[in-house]
């Protein structure tokens, strides 16, 4: 039995709670006692500043990251957007996807980020065929994780189609994503799940890409194997208006009634985006209580809308936060961004808490993912602490509070971070990989700028 002890300056116990002095005792991993208005001790670990619980995003996908800055010449959409997206996914090889999301992830845990949700479909070689393990880069994710510090929710998803009429993949990069059918593909997901049962830093989750990725014939295959694991279920819905229109016309309905319609909404089920909803499609979440994750900054970076945040709030299922394609990675960042988007909308201000914005980013989206026992600060929860400076050129002046974390703080205010009671970050530098910034940097201009990487079966 590993027994730790942290000594925190301030501490976030949830809602409008902020408790001093706090002392949490950590006992293999988990948290043993919290007890506020005490002394530092002989032996305590001190963590100066507002303590945290560990931040979850829900929604990654790390290849995307070598995508920052690269798309912001000319004008273009999500679809152009998408023809760079191609390319990178075009040139990863198990080592190099690990090589990249490694880095991504360390710039997650600098951040204060203490889980990811990867929603992950680039499964197969440049050519489409399997590897000789089939799951060869889901492995490689997870490897990255493990290293960077991060438990990993792996959403592994059925992508089939390249259109909501049911059309096959194209030629090129969309080859590598599919599984021909619904079933193969949890055949390959079953393989995943087993290898990493026991694990307690790895789910094994699902996902279907969208409704134009995935036929309706094939989409039960994926609910019920996600039934039978008890598994998170993921599903990018309703984020350009275009997949709205083409739903519209091949099925006649939303996206949102044709996940209803075939038994993907309910409670382990999140929408991703669900930026352009009828209130019917609302109606739909609430009733089944789908949760929704949202990604401001990428969702503001492509242009695709703001969502009705308010009503989604409201709303029975768990809202979370996710960077998606990592224009930024800095969940502070996404759960302002919920407010101030919804303030340019509705032109209002205060609509939701801080305390709210906070819990998106901490205790509900790590339930999103799986990981029912983090993302609060409490007895019996994960030992997962991040502690964000009071003093910096941002926070100056500012309160130990919840409305200091969300509209004032970034991702650089994090100093220390601990997971499942192991420090990951210390003093702003990552405890275990030496120039996180150097490696993403060379990884990136390999994928991006280097020769193509030819099959390697």
């Amino acid at each position: 039995m590993k027994a730790t002890r942290f000594w925190c300056e301030h501490a976030w116990l949830g809602g409008d709670t902020i408790a001093n002095g706090v002392t949490i005792d950590i006992t293999d991993g988990v948290i043993s006692a919290v007890t506020s208005d005490t002394d530092r001790r002989d032996g305590d670990t001190a963590l100066s500043g507002l303590v945290l619980p560990g931040l979850a995003n829900a929604h990654s996908h790390a290849f995307h990251r070598a995508l920052r800055s690269r798309t912001q010449r000319d004008r273009g959409t999500f679809w152009t957007w998408r023809n760079l997206m191609y390319r990178a996914a075009s040139r990863l090889t198990p080592e190099s996807y690990y090589e990249l999301a490694r880095g991504v992830y360390a710039e997650m845990a600098l951040a204060g980020i203490t889980c990811v949700g990867e929603f992950h479909y680039l499964h197969h070689d440049v050519d489409g065929a399997p590897y000789a393990d089939p799951n060869a880069m889901g492995h490689a994710l997870i490897a990255a994780a493990r290293d960077a510090g991060l438990r990993i929710t792996l959403l592994d998803t059925c992508y089939l189609s390249s259109g909501v009429d049911g059309a096959p993949l194209a030629d090129g990069p969309q080859q590598r994503f599919g599984d021909r059918t619904g079933p193969r593909w949890a055949q390959r997901a079953e393989i995943l799940h087993q290898h990493y049962s026991s694990d307690n830093a790895v789910v094994i989750g699902s996902a279907l890409h969208s409704v134009r990725g995935v036929p309706v014939e094939h989409m039960g295959a994926v609910v019920e194997w996600a039934a039978a694991n008890d598994a998170p279920l993921h599903v990018h819905s309703s984020e350009q208006t275009a997949e709205i229109d083409q739903c519209l016309a091949v099925h006649g309905c939303t996206p949102t009634a044709l996940l209803r319609d075939h038994g993907v909404l309910g409670p382990r089920t999140t929408a991703v985006h669900a930026t352009h909803l009828t209130d019917a499609d609302i109606n739909d979440l609430d009733t089944t209580a789908t949760g929704v994750c949202f990604c401001p900054t990428t969702e503001r970076d492509l242009g695709d809308g703001i969502g009705p945040t308010t009503a989604l709030m409201q709303a029975a299922g768990l809202f979370s936060l996710g960077s998606d394609s990592h224009a930024v990675v800095d969940l502070f960042e996404e759960a302002r961004g919920v407010e101030l988007d919804e303030r340019l909308a509705r032109r209002e201000r205060g609509l939701f808490s801080a305390a709210d914005l906070l819990t998106a980013a901490t205790a509900n989206g790590h339930r999103t993912l799986g990981f029912t026992d983090a993302g609060q600060l409490g007895v019996g929860q994960r030992a997962d602490l991040v502690a964000v400076d009071l003093n910096s050129i941002r926070t100056a002046g500012s309160p130990a509070s919840a409305e200091t974390a969300v509209f004032a703080a970034t991702a650089a205010d994090v100093t220390d971070v601990v997971i499942d009671g192991r420090t990951v970050v210390a003093d702003r530098r990552h405890t275990r990989i030496e120039q996180p910034a150097r490696e993403l940097a060379h990884s990136i201009t390999a994928l991006l700028d280097g020769e193509p990487t030819r099959s390697i079966r």
